[in-house]
């Protein structure tokens, strides 16, 4: 609040300057002028006069004197009459119009282009004060213990409520049983329990083991958000991480990871993730409506002029098939196959983006056929896009290793 009052003041005191200026009036000047004018040739006629009577002029010059002085007289005085027709300084109204125009369109201005609360930090300072904010930020019991009251939850039957209260007691007894953990927690999150939902789905990962499955994970991750209030704790986000683990193409997951960069001062790295799980599709993914909805203004604050693009527009990258059958081909079609896969895709990756699946696959392809030198340099590429975003530089890595070009 106090950075508006002073950015206001300011804006305020500037606008009095400027009214100062306006009131003493540039015509002010020419109107003293013209009367000065006028006195000194008053003064002249009456020189010409004393000049006649002394017999230093002629009668006929001093009638030529008093002629040209008497053009110039009324010269000046339709001057001096022009300046009083165009009026004096401007009115109140038109200095409080000024004032006002001023201070909103600052406001206004800075309201859409800046960031109250920020310093001037290079670019590299305020990836290090995102990163910050990451490592740091609350837990998930601390989130869900700051959430005031929600509503009630409708009344469900006495019948309903008196079965969910046996399976709570059943659940709580074989806390080991992973059917019972399952309907326990989609009975919960029916009723807008999400925390103890997310507890019941924590115990089915916990029961699963090693055989827990990227739907499972990604439904307690879920689970987690909702019982936050929307906000993506640092549990939640290890949650999310070990689904991208099983499933890196998971949607859903890496919504929510665009969600927490978005949280924690890093629109512009939720902007690719989003814009990629856009361009992938399908339509129907429950994640895309929420994407169209915010990714205007996530794109305005990573500085980006963007217009949505069609879902599913994004055109995929080479293939292992593709991979495997330029294997079989002679040197000179796998040079034309390799020219157009990298003009191509290294096309539609530097206009339009995409995931790190599509970046990785060019990596790798590049390097099983012999090319490591461009292998690299898409590698440099994609580490340069992908900067601060960890699941997506894990399989940057992990293809740069596989064509030999990772450090």
């Amino acid at each position: 609040m106090l950075f508006w009052i002073i950015t206001v003041a300011m804006g305020a005191a500037v606008a009095f300057l400027l009214a100062r200026a306006m009131m003493r009036g540039a015509q002010m000047p020419v109107a003293d002028a013209a009367g000065y004018d006028l006195q000194v040739y008053r003064d002249q006629l009456a020189e010409v006069e004393r000049d006649v009577a002394r017999g230093v002029i002629s009668a006929e010059d001093a009638a030529q004197a008093k002629t040209e002085i008497s053009r110039r007289i009324l010269t000046a005085d339709a001057a001096g009459r022009d300046v009083e027709d165009r009026g004096g300084p401007p009115q109140g109204m038109m200095i409080a119009a000024l004032a006002l125009a001023l201070v909103g369109a600052s406001v206004a201005l800075y309201s859409m282009l800046g960031a109250p609360g920020y310093g001037d930090m290079s670019r590299a300072d305020r990836i290090a004060f995102a990163e910050q904010m990451r490592e740091n930020r609350p837990s998930q019991q601390a989130a869900e213990d700051s959430l005031p009251p929600g509503p009630e939850a409708p009344e469900a039957a006495a019948e309903f409520m008196e079965l969910v209260e046996r399976l709570r007691v059943a659940v709580a007894q074989r806390p080991d049983d992973a059917q019972g953990n399952i309907l326990l927690a989609q009975t919960e999150a029916r009723l807008g329990n999400f925390a103890a939902a997310a507890r019941a789905q924590g115990a089915l990962v916990r029961i699963r083991g090693t055989q827990v499955s990227a739907q499972e994970l990604g439904d307690y991750a879920e689970l987690l958000v909702l019982a936050a209030g929307g906000y993506v704790s640092p549990e939640a986000e290890r949650v999310l991480r070990a689904t991208l683990d099983l499933d890196e193409t998971d949607g859903r997951a890496r919504y929510y990871i665009g969600l927490m960069r978005i949280q924690t001062g890093r629109p512009d790295i939720t902007f690719r993730i989003w814009d990629q799980l856009l361009r992938r599709g399908p339509p129907d993914a429950a994640w895309i409506a929420p994407i169209q909805q915010q990714i205007g203004q996530v794109a305005a604050l990573a500085g980006v002029r963007y217009e949505i693009p069609a879902v599913g527009s994004g055109a995929p990258g080479p293939s292992q098939d593709d991979i495997d059958a330029a294997g079989d081909l002679s040197v000179a079609e796998r040079m034309e196959m390799i020219g157009a896969m990298v003009e191509g895709l290294a096309d539609r990756l530097a206009s339009e983006g995409g995931p790190p699946t599509d970046w990785a696959r060019l990596i790798t392809s590049l390097g099983v056929l012999g090319e490591p030198a461009k292998a690299r340099a898409v590698f440099d590429n994609a580490m340069q896009v992908f900067d601060g975003d960890a699941g997506a530089l894990d399989i940057i890595r992990d293809a740069g290793s596989q064509a030999g070009v990772a450090e």
